[in-house]
């Protein structure tokens, strides 16, 4: 049964549209327990009826509609559990539908199909003979119908329902994605094609070894040269910062141990092409393992770089692309390096197939203001060159060949959203201050020197988070305290004389560096962040010297320590950062002693905020990490990931708890994370009483909006009522409902 369990699946998996799927599924469960009919009922959630989706074994083309109460699939779906009777009819719940011609048959199984807790449709088999279904029978429907809930599940969402069950009522989307940049846009397709497939790049032995090297070197070469002229083009359409995002890959290119590698594998006898990808293939595989998804996302990066360096390796030929003037860009795999070649003045939206919020190429659409959607299998094939789209940056939807009357709602919504930017553009330079007189510091989350501009464009005050992973993650070593040094002097410079909280190192565990590798069956609660750089003093004392050496003349930076656990996590870092600063003062600079922090990210810091206290200056609390450790959810792991809430009710009570135990002992504590940047958030925040948000650039100005507007005890009573409350959900829609009452929603979603 395995077997054919395994063969249905894959070919229900690899079917081109809902349609088949169902039929291939009937067929092939009918088969496999040689019963007589199957027949498979989808849950329209619209309608509230269950839809004949494909039968085996029943009349063809006949229709059943079912309300959700009705019949033994009514009741199979209510109880979300199997019925299985020897006579159906003989049933208190059977229904007749006269088209389906069921009264040939006696006995009936039916099973539930359930997707994340939701159940989304009903499987059913029929035999003529009175009997009932065997155990192995159900346990072998029921392990069917729980291995395809989710391919259901997916092909509902990205609207292929639609088809069958024809509902015109509200249009469903061609293609659903993750929101990468708000926005929404209409706009003329132009398809991007990767350069090349690194995968398909084979093993080829060589004779002439200096030859190979040489041309890699030279290709190298070539690809700088390319990589700075995208860099001079951005410098003249975006800030000089964005556009030296690009200073990540010349960092890349110019690492000593990447193209040692490679020369080394030639030296094997690997020609050039297959050298470059058996290196590049490992770099990618370290950072695709994290569990952090802004460091996932740079495993793009050095795919974009090393395809730019097969290019030239291969001496292939691009195609030259003619770009309308409502571009909306569109490929499995939309690159940072291949938006910088649209004409700014042209593009209207990215639609990428691949990659996340995190991605580079979503960082640019974020600062260059243009609405992005990322991560939706199989795009190019739902997409023709020169078709109409529409692209909805807040939902992630994708809408082809749109009706007039789809056109005209979006290009209402668009003309809203430039008028929301227009009054949002406004707020910069006004405090985060609610209506009478509380104030709230909005800080950023920053990682990259392209993220600089837009957080001052948008009146950032600070920077709540700065990671100082990603010079660490681009080598193959780890970066001088000379190299560190002029990162964190650019930072300070560039954001003086606001202050800098440099968070330090955090890899490890679950973000292990290529070159530091560690492999655990656990990595969330192994060795990471402060663990590690307690047992490597070497490393810890390096970078907050560098940090130190960064500060004479600005003094803006404060100093964030990760993962602390443990007050003697918190000793032992003390120790080191005071070495530090007396080594870099005795050699000569003058500086001021900064103040020195704690992330709340783990459950037992929470209850040691008042042994810290005596001991540091500040707190943060890092909400993405607090929520999970709290929940035991991994929000990348797709089975569990809708568990994942921070309106969780436990997490809202964490976090009051800490801001009043910080407030106590008169601390300072902040925000960052996903929840700093929600605008109804904001509203329980500001409630709780946190000082300051950290948050990225692209929420500040919803978020300042929200706080401007309304007064601290209408936040505390939102928050007060919110805290009866035993259900995330719940919670959301009260707070939209808070927003609306003060006519906000269109922060939300302009339009509304």
């Amino acid at each position: 049964m395995l077997v054919i369990l395994r063969r249905i699946v894959q070919e229900v998996s690899s079917a081109s549209d809902l349609s088949q799927a169902l039929n291939i599924m009937v067929n092939r469960v009918a088969q496999a327990i040689q019963t007589e009919a199957c027949s498979v009922y989808l849950l329209n959630r619209q309608k509230k009826r269950y839809i004949l989706g494909a039968a085996f074994g029943l009349p063809e083309g006949c229709e059943v509609s079912l309300q959700l109460n009705e019949g033994l699939v009514g009741l199979v779906g209510s109880r979300a559990e199997s019925i299985n009777v020897s006579d159906a009819m003989a049933h208190p719940h059977f229904h007749y539908v006269p088209e389906t011609q069921e009264e040939r048959f006696k006995a009936y199984l039916g099973v539930p199909i359930i997707h994340q807790r939701k159940v989304v449709g009903v499987l059913v088999v029929q035999q003529q003979a009175a009997r009932k279904f065997t155990e192995a029978e159900e346990a072998f429907l029921v392990t069917v119908s729980a291995q395809l809930a989710g391919v259901i599940a997916h092909v509902q969402e990205t609207g292929q329902l639609l088809v069958i069950n024809q509902s015109a009522l509200d249009p469903e989307p061609t293609c659903v994605g993750i929101g990468g940049a708000s926005g929404v846009a209409l706009g003329q397709a132009v398809i991007s094609y990767a350069l090349i497939d690194l995968n398909n790049i084979p093993d080829r032995d060589i004779t002439d070894i200096y030859r190979e090297q040489r041309r890699f070197m030279k290709a190298v070469a070539a690809t700088k040269l390319e990589i700075k002229k995208i860099w001079q083009r951005l410098v003249s359409t975006l800030p000089a910062e964005e556009a030296s995002l690009f200073d990540a890959y010349l960092q890349i290119l110019d690492s000593a141990t990447l193209a040692s590698e490679v020369l080394n594998n030639i030296a094997e006898g690997q020609w050039a092409p297959g050298a470059l990808r058996s290196v590049v293939q490992k770099r990618i595989a370290v950072f695709e393992a994290m569990d952090d998804p802004y460091l996932q996302e740079r495993a793009r990066d050095v795919e974009d770089l090393a395809r730019r360096l097969m290019v030239h390796l291969l001496s292939y030929q691009r195609q030259q692309i003619e770009y309308p003037d409502n571009t909306i860009l569109i490929g499995e795999e939309i690159s940072a390096s291949i938006l910088a070649e649209v004409p700014e003045d042209k593009l209207r939206a990215i639609i990428s197939g691949k990659g996340s919020i995190n991605s580079h190429v979503a960082i640019l659409a974020r600062a260059m203001g243009i609405p992005a959607v990322m991560g939706i299998s199989g795009l190019v094939s739902a997409i023709t060159e020169g078709d109409r789209v529409i692209v909805d940056g807040y939902s992630g939807n994708i809408f082809v060949s749109p009706s007039d009357s789809l056109q005209q709602k979006y290009q209402k919504l668009a003309d809203a959203e430039k008028a929301l930017h227009k009054s949002l553009t406004k707020l910069k330079k006004l405090p985060a201050q609610t209506v009478d007189g509380h104030r709230v510091h909005m800080w950023v989350n920053t990682g990259l020197v392209a993220d600089i501009r837009p957080s001052l464009e948008v009146g950032a005050e600070g920077v709540g988070l700065y990671r100082t992973e990603v010079p660490f993650m681009i080598r193959d070593r780890f970066p001088s305290e000379d190299e560190q040094y002029l990162i964190y002097r650019q930072l300070l410079e560039s954001f003086a004389p606001r202050s800098v909280i440099v968070r330090t190192l955090d890899v490890g565990g679950d973000k292990p560096l290529p070159y530091f590798n560690v492999i655990e069956d656990n990595p969330s609660l192994g060795w990471r962040g402060l663990r590690l750089t307690l047992d490597h003093p070497e490393i810890f004392l390096c970078q907050l010297r560098a940090l130190f050496r960064a500060m004479p003349g600005l003094n803006n930076a404060r100093i964030m320590l990760p993962m602390v656990s443990n007050m003697s996590e918190v000793d032992e870092s003390l120790k080191l950062i005071y070495q530090a600063f007396e080594e870099v003062r005795q050699e000569g600079a003058e500086i001021q002693f900064p103040e020195i922090g704690a992330m709340i990210e783990v459950p037992a810091a929470v209850a040691l905020i008042p042994y810290m206290a005596q001991k540091l200056d500040f707190f943060s609390v890092g909400s993405n990490d607090l929520t999970q450790y709290l929940l035991a959810v991994d929000r990348n792991n797709a089975h569990v990931a809708n568990l994942y809430d921070y309106l969780h009710p436990a997490v809202l009570q964490t976090l009051k708890h800490i801001v009043t135990t910080a407030h106590t002992y008169r601390k300072m504590v902040s925000l960052c994370g996903e929840m700093a940047g929600d605008p109804a958030v904001a509203i329980l925040l500001l409630g709780m009483g946190y000082d300051a948000l950290s948050m990225s650039s692209a929420s500040l100005p919803r978020v300042k909006w929200v706080i401007r507007s309304f007064t601290l005890q209408q936040a505390e009573r939102v928050l007060e009522e919110v805290l009866l409350m035993d259900d995330a959900k719940k919670i959301r829609l009260h707070l939209n409902k808070a927003l609306e009452d003060a006519g906000l929603m269109s922060l939300v979603r302009p339009g509304k």
